[in-house]
């Protein structure tokens, strides 16, 4: 996850070399294991066009589209991009551009991830596969790759105009082919309305939640929030537990590894135990109207919750329509360490897919410079190219930029990924989801719930032959 700042935004070199950083200490035996060789990427024919008031974006002058292709039309199937807002603008902006420059028409399919897996299986058994591009996480296209089901890019050759981290590159090679292109990095952070700081607990400072200092814990969070609540007479800390809110990945990937050290292995150690139990003290304070709740750019901006957790897609509405009334802040840290989430998406072409060119085509115009640009203005995904970064707007994105530079650039810091489970991605959820439901809205012990719960979550690693992820993975 990484890009390289050059002139207008500080906040994106911080992002790309601490980022890189930190993925290439935590993958350091996975890249060991592959036979990455990332590709020379090479800067041809560009043009610079002005992009912001203070920036500029090196924008790359598109090939002719072959006549054969003109007029085809190809299947965009995305896990990414797929609440309505963000459809929206995929398909009213970003996919028009595409189809006036080249005469190529895209239908965008927003899937869960357990859908297109199944859709997937389901068109590469059959031999009549009507996906032309895939876009989705890390995880889900390693599984994708493992069962054969997706073309080798590298006989695509380079993209002109763009350069991808080395780290990402060695991401997207894995069973012995160029599985996908880098497109989106993301991660999950903590937003607090300004006011909430006049309410801290006695020995936490404004400046240690800012700056992630070894003094903003999860228990500090919990006094925080203890302190609000008798303070105001509000529950003013929320979570994204509605339905379709990303809550979920908090349980797996945030508090299980900064209080156990993995998400899986220890799932129903005696620190998982302690983790439960912190979390039922923890929600005595948090607004229940959470569990109704599947972002929380809302709340925050009307005032339903001071401090919240989220997507970082998720929270940029806020960011950006009150920019002096938030800051962005790192997650608390836990006995084992400051966790997060590192979030990799990429685009991939499936084997025996249909008209493979245009395909090709929309992925060059995906990850140029100028479209990433536009991808993070509306949707705040960052880039994954380097030449995009030069022009990050400074102003809201900046605050969220400087929020995630924060939180991956912190020394306790322990990343961890989403396991590539294929078609069981919804099974490994809903195991942490429903000890969240036994555990802390139904007051069931956590020692008997997560015994219970540990086979049904092993035996997903084991039917699909998928690995423990990171940090379990070491």
């Amino acid at each position: 996850m990484a890009r390289m700042e050059r002139g207008a935004s500080t906040a994106a070199v911080f992002i790309i070399g601490l980022i890189i950083g930190i993925i290439i200490g935590v993958g350091a035996a996975y890249f060991a294991a592959q036979s990455a060789k990332p590709a020379p990427v090479t800067v041809t024919r560009t043009v610079t066009v002005t992009s912001t008031a203070t920036a500029t974006v090196t924008k790359t002058a598109a090939a002719a589209t072959p006549a054969k292709l003109k007029g085809v039309t190809i299947i965009w199937a995305s896990t990414q991009l797929v609440p309505p807002e963000e459809q929206a603008f995929v398909k009213g902006k970003l996919l028009k551009k595409f189809e006036q420059e080249t005469g190529i028409k895209v239908e965008f399919v927003g899937l869960s991830y357990s859908d297109l897996a199944t859709r997937l299986a389901a068109e590469e058994q059959t031999g009549k596969v009507t996906i032309s591009v895939i876009g989705e996480l890390h995880g889900g296209l390693d599984y994708f790759a493992s069962k054969g089901w997706l073309m080798d890019l590298s006989r695509f050759g380079t993209l002109s105009g763009r350069t991808f981290p080395k780290v990402l590159l060695k991401y997207s090679e894995i069973h012995g082919i160029r599985a996908y292109i880098p497109w989106m990095v993301a991660t999950y952070v903590m937003v607090v309305n300004k006011k909430a700081f006049d309410y801290l607990p006695p020995g936490l400072t404004k400046e240690d939640v800012i700056e992630g200092t070894s003094k903003w814990t999860y228990g500090a969070l919990l006094r925080w929030a203890k302190n609000l609540y008798e303070k105001t007479g509000r529950k003013l800390l929320g979570f994204p537990a509605g339905p379709h809110g990303l809550f979920v990945r908090f349980l797996h990937g945030y508090l299980y590894p900064a209080f156990t050290g993995a998400q899986v292995k220890n799932f129903d150690s005696p620190d998982a135990v302690k983790m439960w139990n912190y979390l039922k003290n923890l929600w005595q304070y948090v607004n229940p109207a959470s569990t109704t709740w599947d972002a929380m750019a809302d709340p925050l901006l009307k005032g339903e919750v001071w401090i919240a957790w989220d997507h970082t897609a998720r929270i940029k509405d806020a960011i950006e329509q009150e920019p002096d009334k938030f800051v962005v802040v790192p997650v608390p840290r836990g006995p084992k360490g400051r966790a997060f989430i590192l979030v990799i998406a990429g685009l991939a072409i499936p084997k025996n897919a249909p008209h493979p060119e245009a395909a090709w085509k929309l992925i060059d115009y995906l990850t140029r410079p100028e479209t990433q640009i536009e991808v993070l203005k509306n949707v705040g995904f960052f880039p994954t190219v380097e030449e995009a970064s030069a022009a990050l707007p400074s102003g809201p994105l900046k605050i969220l930029a400087e929020g995630v530079k924060r939180q991956t650039s912190a020394p306790d810091a322990l990343v961890a990924m989403i396991p590539s489970l294929g078609a069981h991605g919804g099974d490994f959820k809903e195991v942490y989801l429903t000890a969240f439901r036994q555990i802390v809205l139904q007051g069931k012990d956590p020692a008997t719930v997560t015994k219970e719960l540990k086979p049904v979550l092993l035996k997903l690693f084991k039917e699909t032959g998928a690995p423990l992820p990171p940090p379990d993975s070491g």
